[in-house]
C-alpha cells in the first residue's frame, strides 16, 4: 500500500558573509577582493538564499579593494535577484562603510561607529634627521614626478597639490557611490562627506543606516523564526594555522590595531 507523503516546505535560508578587518590587497590584507570574492560567489549561488547578510567590522583601507568588493556584491545581487542586508558591528568606517553601502539595507548597534566618508594619506618626513646625521640623499629619475613625496627630501608644494588632487578624485568617487546607493535616505541638510563619524541612532537620523538591529532578531523578524543562517568566511591555510606567517601576521596585527584606534576602538 502506497503512503502519501505531503510536500515538505523547506525553511528559508539566509547566507551570511563576514567582512572583517582592514581592507588591503595582497597577503597583508585580511579583506580584499581576491580573498572574499569566491566566498561571495558561493554565498549568492548555493541553495537559493532568501537574502545575503553581510557582517561588517572594518575601519576601512584600500579604496580600490573596497570598490571591487562593493561592485561584486552589487553584480551578484542583481544577477541573482537577491536582497542584501548589512549588519555593522564595532565599525563600518571609510572603506568599511563603502562595503555597507553596497547593501540594500544597513543595520547597526547603538554604539557602532559609522561614516568617515573621506580619503586620507599619511606619511613622514626624515630629511632633517638625515641632514643632522650628515647623510646625503641621492635620487635619480627619468620623469620629473617619479620621486613625488620622497620622505627623505623636503616636501614640495607641487607634490602636495598633486596628492590633494588625487585624493579629491577618490573622495568624489566615494561620495558618488554613497549617494547612488543611499539616495533620498540621506539627510540633505547635513554635510555627510567631511570624514565625520556617527554612532547608531545619529547615523540613522542622517540616513547612513536604516535602523538599529542585530543580525538574528532582524532576520527572524523578516523571514520567520525558523530562518536558517548559512555562514561563509575565509579559511586560513595550513601554514597560517600553524604559525608559518607569524612575523607577517604580527605586523599586520599592529597595523590593523592602529586603524581601529583611529575610531577609539
Amino acid at each position: 500500500m502506497k503512503r502519501w507523503i505531503p510536500f515538505l516546505k523547506s525553511e528559508p535560508t539566509v547566507a551570511v558573509v563576514r567582512l572583517n578587518g582592514v581592507i588591503a590587497s595582497g597577503a597583508r590584507g585580511q579583506l580584499n577582493d581576491q580573498a572574499i570574492g569566491p566566498i561571495l560567489e558561493k554565498a549568492f549561488s548555493r541553495g537559493k538564499p532568501k537574502a545575503v547578510a553581510l557582517e561588517i567590522n572594518s575601519p576601512g583601507g584600500s579604496p580600490v579593494q573596497s570598490a571591487l568588493i562593493g561592485a561584486r556584491i552589487r553584480r551578484l545581487a542583481e544577477e541573482k535577484d537577491i536582497p542584501v542586508l548589512a549588519f555593522v558591528e564595532d565599525v563600518a568606517a571609510s572603506g568599511g562603510y563603502w562595503l555597507a553601502a553596497a547593501a540594500d539595507e544597513i543595520y547597526a548597534d547603538h554604539s557602532s561607529v559609522v561614516g568617515s566618508i573621506g580619503v586620507i594619506s599619511a606619511g613622514f618626513g626624515a630629511h632633517v634627521f638625515l641632514s643632522r646625521q650628515g647623510i646625503e640623499r641621492r635620487v635619480h629619475t627619468a620623469g620629473e614626478s617619479k620621486s613625488m613625496l620622497d620622505p627623505f627630501r623636503p616636501e614640495k608644494e607641487e607634490d602636495v597639490a598633486r596628492l590633494k588632487r588625487l585624493l579629491g578624485q577618490i573622495h568624489t568617487n566615494f561620495i558618488d557611490h554613497v549617494q547612488s546607493r543611499r539616495g533620498d535616505k540621506l539627510d540633505k541638510s547635513e554635510d555627510l562627506f567631511t570624514g565625520e563619524i556617527w554612532t547608531g541612532k545619529d547615523a540613522q537620523d542622517v540616513g547612513l543606516i536604516d535602523g538599529i538591529g542585530h543580525i538574528v532578531p532582524v532576520l527572524k523578524d523578516r523571514f520567520g523564526d525558523k530562518v536558517k543562517l548559512r555562514r561563509y568566511g575565509v579559511r586560513k591555510s595550513v601554514f597560517q594555522r600553524f604559525g608559518a606567517t607569524l612575523a607577517q601576521d604580527a605586523l599586520a596585527g599592529v597595523e590593523e590595531r592602529a586603524e581601529y584606534a583611529r575610531f577609539g576602538l
